[in-house]
């Protein structure tokens, strides 16, 4: 007979309508807690102990920023297009989001997207049973020279030189996601700085 206790080893994260779905009432999901099988994030989600897979702090964003994507200098990096590691996760959300919980661990950065900007070029990425979302290629591209004061100029620089060195690049989703977001003039200065 199988352990209903068990958790696929294969998951990360689990949010309490997903434990429910994997069959655990309440009482299991406190007997997982108690039993060090499960420890709680956050309000609705949980963390797997068992868990036996490929590691990513990108799989907690969902735990305490439910509407979080990945952004600027986070996806910068996990596309290749910079060597800067980031202190903290780079996570949009929509600018009237609130977040309830901040972890100590992974350090999350929270920026305040307005709806257009937020929408605009998010893809999930599945990784195994776990997946997270991170604005596409172009929109990060969009991101950082859109704030690169913060980012900084030479960062950004060096990013939009990485894009344009790589193969899958697609200039024509990177321009019309530029003109969307008003800031046509400045990635053309770039790119005929850089070509």
């Amino acid at each position: 007979m199988k352990n209903v206790l068990t958790l696929p080893e294969d998951k990360k994260i689990f949010s309490a309508e997903e434990l429910r779905e994997c069959g655990l009432s309440q009482y299991r999901i406190g007997r997982l807690l108690a039993g060090g099988g499960l420890s709680k994030l956050s309000k609705s989600y949980y963390q797997n102990e068992d868990y036996n897979g490929e590691e990513s702090d990108f799989y907690y964003v969902e735990a305490f920023a439910p509407n979080g994507v990945i952004c600027l200098m986070s996806a910068a990096v996990y596309y290749g297009l910079s060597t800067f590691i980031p202190d903290a996760i780079d996570v949009a959300i929509p600018r009237k989001s609130k977040v309830s919980t901040m972890p100590d661990w992974p350090q999350l950065e929270i920026h305040y997207y307005t709806d257009d900007r937020y929408l605009l070029g998010i893809r999930l990425v599945e990784e195994g049973r776990n997946d997270f979302k991170i604005y596409d290629m172009e929109k990060t591209i969009v991101d950082i020279v859109f704030y690169k004061e913060m980012v900084g100029i030479e960062e950004t620089k060096e990013i939009l030189r990485n894009y344009l060195q790589r193969e899958d690049r697609d200039l024509d989703r990177l321009m019309r996601y530029a003109k969307l977001m008003k800031c046509e003039k400045a990635i053309r200065t770039y790119l005929e700085v850089l070509v």
